[in-house]
């Protein structure tokens, strides 16, 4: 049991929570910066936790919900405030409704988590500020100190996991829900360098292109909301072509995108593509969340073989990376 302090004081409204780990502080940091992991500890362990987005900047929102044993769905999100890499993360936390919106009804909180090294290891400290002595009741009876507990004490086995998530990993799928999927893969280089080799259409050319065998003639890049963008393949015999076109969304360099994707010549609904970059050990995290318009569309895209040429196509990228 990692956790070696509780303290809750009534009178400055709020409760703090030491906890030590015999890992370097950069793996602890990681637990945090990388949803996949965050998902296996943040919660209780009766109600796993799923972070349908997870943009860890300054500015950026965390949405997750967890699932209970008989089925219930609780959501909450996270506004980052502030950041200071491998020591610090201010962030406000709140619940939300069955469509994502904030929870008016119950309360939000401002939180800050602490890291540091010490001789054995690293420390965690989390201190919870709570807007009145009524709001931190309520949030207390609700189970919150059980349910931070239980959720700290699982970090031990998510720290040390040294080949789950990786550098030397290649490209996951990791599904959601029944429409969303989330591919991720730790890429060797700065989230700046990994969002120009996104934008840079010279440079798309040259990594974007999938299995050996296929070239990308066309790359129109979007670079403010609102533009289209249009990208296409064409097998190197010239006797197979595909693309797609699509509208930027949203765009925060260089942490986020969120992008409309749709098959050139089709007419059915689009996707919604969300990229996210993120330090951690290794390099930069790119996560993308793809929500589909339906199961069926989600399955048979997966069918394809798509994470296998996302796969090709990152490593090219690392190559294109090394040799700048």
């Amino acid at each position: 049991m990692p956790i070696t302090e509780v303290v809750s004081d009534a009178q400055a409204l709020t409760l703090s929570i030491i906890a030590d780990y015999a890992v370097p502080v950069e793996r602890l940091w990681d637990a945090y910066a990388d949803p996949r992991k965050l998902e296996r500890f943040w919660g209780p362990r009766e109600w796993p936790a799923t972070f349908t987005r997870h943009d860890m900047a300054v500015g950026g929102f965390s949405h997750y919900h967890m699932t209970g044993p008989d089925g219930t769905v609780a959501r909450g999100w996270w506004r980052y405030l502030a950041i200071t890499p491998h020591q610090q993360i201010d962030l406000e936390d709140g619940f939300a409704d069955e469509h994502g919106t904030p929870n008016a009804d119950l309360p939000s909180m401002r939180m800050s988590f602490f890291f540091e090294s010490t001789a054995t290891g690293s420390r965690f400290r989390s201190v919870t500020h709570f807007p009145s002595i009524e709001a931190m009741e309520q949030l207390v009876a609700m189970g919150m100190m059980e349910g931070m507990r239980s959720a700290m004490s699982q970090i031990d086995e998510v720290v040390a996991d040294l080949t789950t998530f990786a550098a030397e990993r290649g490209t996951d799928a990791q599904l959601l829900n029944d429409t969303t999927v989330r591919i991720s893969r730790v890429v060797r280089g700065t989230p700046v360098q990994v969002w120009r080799a996104h934008h840079e259409p010279a440079l798309m050319q040259r990594w974007l292109t999938g299995p050996d065998g296929w070239t990308m003639p066309v790359c129109e890049v979007a670079t403010t909301v609102g533009d289209r963008y249009r990208y296409e393949w064409a097998s190197a015999d010239g006797t197979q072509q595909f693309g797609f076109e699509g509208e930027l969304l949203e765009s925060h360099a260089p942490h986020r995108a969120v992008t409309t994707e749709q098959m050139i010549g089709t007419d059915g609904p689009a996707t919604r593509n969300e990229l996210t970059l993120v330090p951690v050990q290794g390099g930069t995290l790119l996560s993308i969340v793809i929500t589909y318009p339906s199961k069926e569309l989600r399955d048979m895209i997966l069918g394809t073989g798509m994470t296998t040429g996302m796969e090709a196509s990152y490593t090219r990228l690392e190559s294109e990376l090394g040799a700048a």
